[in-house]
């Protein structure tokens, strides 16, 4: 019961990471509340672990603000945030063929991507961090991926943001350090969640060839190290980026 009392705010706890965060924290104790733009499933998943669910979409800084100063105000206090809510548009920045442009990343699929993977990050830290700076302490959980590190093709729009959330990570653990906020960060590699698995086989061998330790990761593992770094076992750590990748080693 490593977070017994705590009261844990995830978004994108839908599905996915989200979801088993949810679980891992609810069984050590936390109260948990969710939010996603899925209102179907978010509720199904709030009923089945015994959570709190609520509509969010995290690119609205209003709705944002409303829910978490109500979570604040229903118990009195936020102890753990993290910011898992994430979507891919992915594309390569420019596919010329025999000197043509034929095809190139839209200037609407990187605005979308910027807006839910980083600023929604913004958005929601920003919310949070005054609750917590007032009781005089908590940890802000963010997540990037291994591409944030490595790069990786036809992604320049979801690695601008996992970079960017490295960035911020950094930044806010400094500036919040002081009030006895930890804030760090996780790198997930290629994680068997209901997007990951729905692609192609050949790009899931890939994956697993290239890991060492030879299979693609799962949400529970991710969850865990949110879990650790959310304890009480990770109180002089913070500013970190912790990988969760096998060990893969990032391809062309």
């Amino acid at each position: 019961m490593r977070l017994k009392g705590k009261v844990a705010l995830i978004t994108g706890g839908a599905a996915g990471i989200g979801k088993a965060t949810a679980e891992r924290f609810a069984e050590e104790g936390a109260k948990v509340v969710i939010c996603d733009v899925n209102e179907e499933l978010g509720q199904a998943v709030a009923e089945a672990l015994g959570v709190s669910f609520c509509e969010v979409d995290v690119t609205d800084r209003n709705a944002v603000q409303e829910w978490v100063d109500d979570v604040a105000e229903r118990y009195g206090r936020i102890d753990v945030l993290v910011n898992n809510a994430g979507i891919l548009r992915d594309a390569t920045l420019v596919k010329v063929k025999d000197g043509e442009l034929v095809n190139q990343m839209s200037e609407a699929d990187f605005d979308l991507v910027i807006a839910v993977n980083l600023k929604g990050v913004f958005n929601c830290t920003q919310a949070v961090a005054p609750h917590m700076t007032r009781q005089g302490d908590g940890v802000i959980l963010n997540a990037t991926s291994i591409v944030g590190l490595d790069g990786n093709f036809g992604q320049t729009n979801y690695v601008a943001t996992k970079a960017g959330v490295i960035g911020m990570t950094k930044v806010w653990a400094r500036e919040l350090g002081p009030n006895n906020i930890r804030v760090n960060a996780v790198a997930p590699g290629p994680t068997a969640t209901e997007m990951v698995r729905s692609m192609p086989q050949k790009i899931l061998d890939r994956f697993r060839e290239r890991t060492p330790l030879g299979r693609l990761g799962q949400p529970r593992d991710v969850a865990n190290a949110y879990l650790f770094l959310a304890s009480d076992e990770a109180s002089f750590i913070s500013g970190a980026v912790l990988r969760v990748d096998g060990g893969i080693v990032v391809g062309t």
